[in-house]
């Protein structure tokens, strides 16, 4: 089953996809990551998340490597860093992920979380990295509901394709006023670390549920943020039967009794909350 999500746009991108945060940040394991990240194209986690910050670019010529001569297959996004995002940076920032990741185009570019930088002039500068084809799209991350507002009264600020933020069953603060308002617009919400860097799969409640219902806990904290609209989720692995694993949530839909479980164990919000970053 492939998954998708469309972005407003019109572009489908996988619903489930890989993240690669501290990947490439020890040499003993670089082939074995490869191997994760080639692991996941076969298995049509085609979406590829990066950084320039992830590892001062180690993490982008990683990927690198293992798209390399499957470009075509691949939806990559990369980020700038908030100091990075002016017109005069910006290109600089780019060029140097560019040449680190061995392409011509970044697929979506998104600015890494708000800076000092004024809106309208990031705006200004993605859309001129877009006009020379140096990025097919842009947006942000770790936006929360008032800075997309601020976004949306930008200049050319409607022209962003996803907000990519910390959401898993243990955060739900987004429930409350973000991820409604990104519904709204149709604008898709990209989570980040959806095990909560390795938290949720040691909760041992959790493990217990998903047991029940024949799931592994990382296989129902996946399947349960496939089950909620408008979401793309990017686990990273830098193991390929772990990656095998993530991949197999697409193929069972969450079981009403799961998600009536996890509601109870985890909590919607029942007010705002600050944004939480990691």
């Amino acid at each position: 089953m492939r998954l998708q999500r469309r972005l407003p746009c019109g572009e489908a991108v996988p619903a489930l996809g890989q993240g690669t945060w501290n990947l490439g940040d020890d040499p003993a394991r670089r082939g074995e990551e490869i191997a994760a990240l080639r692991q996941g194209l076969d298995l049509g986690l085609t979406l590829i998340d990066t950084a320039e910050m992830y590892g001062d670019g180690r993490a982008e010529q990683l990927v690198g490597e293992a798209i390399a001569g499957r470009r075509g297959e691949v939806f990559l996004v990369s980020k700038v860093y908030p100091h990075n995002a002016s017109a005069r940076a910006m290109p600089r920032s780019c060029e140097a992920s560019l040449r680190r990741l061995g392409v011509e185009t970044i697929d979506l570019y998104l600015l890494h979380w708000p800076g000092s930088v004024p809106l309208a002039e990031t705006v200004e500068a993605f859309e001129a990295l877009r006009r020379a084809g140096k990025i097919r799209h842009f947006g942000v991350s770790n936006f929360d509901a008032r800075a997309m507002q601020q976004l949306w009264r930008t200049p050319g600020g409607q022209a962003a394709q996803a907000n990519q933020v910390l959401y898993h069953l243990g955060e739900r603060g987004i429930e409350w006023d973000l991820l409604p308002w990104q519904r709204e617009h149709a604008l898709p919400v990209m989570a980040y670390s959806p095990f909560d860097q390795g938290r949720l799969l040691r909760h041992r409640a959790l493990a217990a549920c998903a047991q029940r219902h024949g799931l592994a806990p990382a296989q129902a904290a996946l399947a349960w943020l496939l089950a909620q609209d408008g979401v793309v989720a990017i686990p990273k692995s830098g193991s390929a039967e772990r990656v095998r694993q993530n991949a197999a949530a697409r193929d069972r839909p969450l079981p009403d009794g799961l998600r009536a479980e996890l509601d109870r164990l985890f909590a919607p919000p029942d007010g705002p909350t600050p944004l939480t970053m990691l």
